[in-house]
Formats: structure tokens, sequence, C-alpha cells
């Protein structure tokens, strides 16, 4: 673990400078945040034992209940870590901008993969010398580890606090958290920094993946991927993206793609729908982490009437329900498998229906209230904050909230998730199956 630890105390500290999240512009709909305190003694982020997954494969590790196994050729323990998380290789998605603590090793003829799943992110560069580990905790949020891809007798994850250079900002909701940053990047994937934003599912198309490869057909919709800044006069003019020059879009393969080769990777895509999955659910898991936090803090602090809590839990339950959603002009077709397998790992009810299900016509889900109401991190939510986040989703569901910002749900969308919860959610509260 000692050249991963390296990695981290010299290029992560560095990235911070280039890249720290501060860097990044939040989208229309977010209000800056302060950071909620990691040392506080409500939270304790770096003392507090967590049950991340992280966490319970490193006690595996440790007592021998199982074994990484090592594939040569510069994977490495990737595939194993991957297998033992549960996480689909249809997931990769590819970066290309340096914003990454490997960030040497990285341009756009050698991206960053990241894989993930609901509860674990993982990052891989080819060549690298460590895997990067994102792990949600129930109760802390996101935790941070690296695990050295050079083969060990003993291969542990090392959790990294210093992450939270980069990784604790306006662009997690002042938590540690993780986030989808689209950028203008130069033919180095260096990034311009007055072009950075954060991602999510409420970004207009046409801003979203700079810096990224996507694999997808998606019509006359534009994006900033798979392009890059040529001219350093004009920073924000990416080649392959005039009006005359469409060819970077609706890329379907990167197999003899100018800038890139994929051999050496799990899978030779950049799926598109993966990247949209995993851009919804890296906020939504910020909003669960700061609500948690905020009323622990209030809690002990003995202020049971924050107001900071409040705002947080309306701004919890705006997005899941996809209020702000960017609407689809044209439909989204995926490239990978992910558009079959993500729908199969969640729950569904008596008609079928899930959570998990996409639309990709008009937007990314059928019904749309995120299923990381099925998350541990939710329901690990304190008490009293989560009986209030349930009743504002009720008063919204049931159609007694006029608010025009839920203006997009139509009353059978409504109607269809009460359904959906009422068959899939076993802690639902009571009032929920009223009819």
């Amino acid at each position: 673990m000692i050249a991963a630890k390296r990695i981290l105390r010299t290029g992560c500290a560095a990235v911070a400078i280039v890249l720290a999240a501060s860097v990044f512009a939040l989208t229309a709909a977010d209000l800056y945040q302060d950071n909620l305190r990691a040392d506080h003694p409500a939270i304790r982020y770096d003392q507090a034992p967590v049950s991340d997954r992280a966490a319970q494969l490193n006690q595996k590790l440790e007592s021998g209940e199982l074994k990484l196994d090592y594939r040569e050729g510069g994977l490495g323990y990737l595939p194993s870590l991957l297998e033992q998380f549960g996480v689909n290789p249809d997931s990769q998605a590819l970066v290309f901008s340096k914003t990454s603590f490997q960030a040497g090793k990285i341009s756009p003829r050698n991206p960053r993969a990241i894989y993930f799943n609901d509860d674990v992110a993982v990052g891989w560069v080819r060549g690298g010398d460590g895997l990067e580990i994102a792990a949600l905790d129930p109760k802390q949020g996101i935790v941070f580890y690296t695990l050295d891809l050079h083969k060990s007798d003993q291969p542990r994850l090392a959790r990294q606090s210093v992450c939270l250079q980069c990784h604790q900002g306006p662009a997690t909701s002042g938590v540690p958290g993780i986030f989808i940053g689209s950028v203008y990047p130069n033919s180095a994937g260096d990034p311009y920094r007055a072009g950075a934003i954060v991602t999510d599912h409420r970004t207009s198309f046409q801003d979203r993946w700079g810096g990224w490869y996507v694999n997808a057909a998606h019509g006359e919709q534009r994006d900033r991927a798979n392009a890059v800044a040529t001219d350093p006069a004009e920073p924000e003019v990416l080649h392959g993206l005039g009006a005359q020059s469409q060819e970077l879009q609706n890329l379907t393969s990167l197999i003899g793609f100018g800038f890139f080769s994929p051999a050496g990777y799990l899978t030779p895509v950049s799926d598109i729908v993966a990247l949209m999955t995993f851009e919804h659910q890296t906020q939504m898991v910020n909003f669960m982490t700061r609500l948690n936090w905020e009323e622990r803090i209030a809690e002990h602090d003995q202020k049971p009437d924050s107001p900071a809590v409040d705002s947080d839990i309306e701004s919890l339950v705006t997005y899941m329900l996809f209020a702000e959603e960017a609407p689809l002009t044209e439909p989204v077709q995926g490239v990978s498998t992910f558009t079959s397998t993500f729908p199969k790992r969640g729950p569904r009810d008596s008609k079928g229906r899930s959570l998990r299900d996409f639309d990709l016509n008009r937007r990314l889900f059928r019904y749309p209230l995120s299923y990381m109401i099925y998350s541990a991190a939710f329901d690990a939510l304190p008490e009293a904050v989560r009986d209030r986040v349930y009743r504002r989703l009720y008063e919204v569901l049931s159609s007694r909230e006029a608010d025009p910002k839920f203006a997009s749900l139509s009353a059978e969308d409504r109607k269809s998730i009460l359904e959906i919860l009422r068959d899939t959610k076993p802690s639902l509260p009571p009032y929920f199956r009223a009819r």
C-alpha cells in the first residue's frame, strides 16, 4: 500500500490546486452551501467506524475469508475487485480530462475508466499505479480508498481522507462526495477552469460531458463529449462540434476513433445511459449525506428547528422526484448492455414495474422517483428527518401539493410511483397505503 499512499500525497494534492471542487460552477438549481465540519462531534468522519462495501471487503481480506485475484496485462486487481463489489463492467464510463489524482497519466489517448453500482464506484487508469474507490457508508456518506494495482501477498484498501481536498466543497453539497464535471479540455486533457461545471439530471444536454467519451445515438441533441479545444486562443471551441462538423456526435463506437484505442479496457465503450444514471446518483447521494449530517449536528447542538434541515429536506425531495430534470428533446440510446442489466437489479411491483425502468424518450426514468430510496443511506437518515421526507413525498405524490415546481409530475406518474412504493418498500409509513 505504500505506492498508493505515495501517489495520493503527491498527486491528489496537486490536482486539488488545479481542479478543486470549488472550481466547478454549480448547476442553476443549486445554492452555494458551506462545508459541514467533518470533525464535528456528531460526525467524526475520520474516527467513527464505517460499514461501507470497501470496509466490509477489507475485513474479509484481513480474516482470510476471501482473496483478490490478480490479472496480468495491466488490469491488476480491477476485475476481481469489481466482482467482489457486484459492479458490472457494462457501467464503464471514460473520462479523459485531467481531473483525478492520477492526472499525469490521463489524456484523450488514455482516459480513466469509472465503474459503479448503487453503493460503490471504482476508478482505473491504464498504466496507473492504484485503483480509486468511493464507497457509500449509510451514515457517513462517501468514504474514499485506494488499492495498489501492483501484485501483493496481502492486498488491502487504504482509506484516504486527503481526497476531501477535492471531494468536499460546493460541488458535493459541502459534504464528502463525488460529482460529475463537464469541462472544456484541450488536446492534452487539461481543463479550461472558467468553463468547468457540475452536471446531473438537471443540466441541459448541450452542457454535459466535456472531457468524457460518450457512445450513444441521441439525434440532434448536442453535447460537449468526444471533443477537445485545439486553439488556446479559443478554449471553449471544441473540435468536432462546429455547425458543419458533427462526426464526434452520435459516436456509437470508439474502435478506430482517432484519439483513442480501447485496447486493455474491460469494454470498448463509454455508455451514455450508464453515465446519465451515474450523474443522477452522485448528487442524490450528496443530498442524502448533507441532510443526514445537518440533522445529526442540529441534534447534538440542540437546535431541533434548524432552518438548514428544512431546506435540505426540500432540496432532497425536489431532486429525488426529478422535478427540475432537463427534458430530452429526442430519444437516447445506449450502446452497452447497461440499459437492460440495470433495471433487473431493482424490486418490481405486482404489475412488473420498477423505479429502475428507463424511459430515454422524454426523460431518464419511466417513473420519476430515485431508485436510491431503496438504499441503506436513505434508510439511515435520522428517523425524525426521514419521517419528514416521507411526509413531503406523500404530499406531492398524493396530489395534495400544488407547487408548480412539481408540474412535470403527471397524475399518472404520481399514481404509478405510489403503487410501486406500496409493493416494493416494506418500511413505507402506513399512510402511504391509504387508497
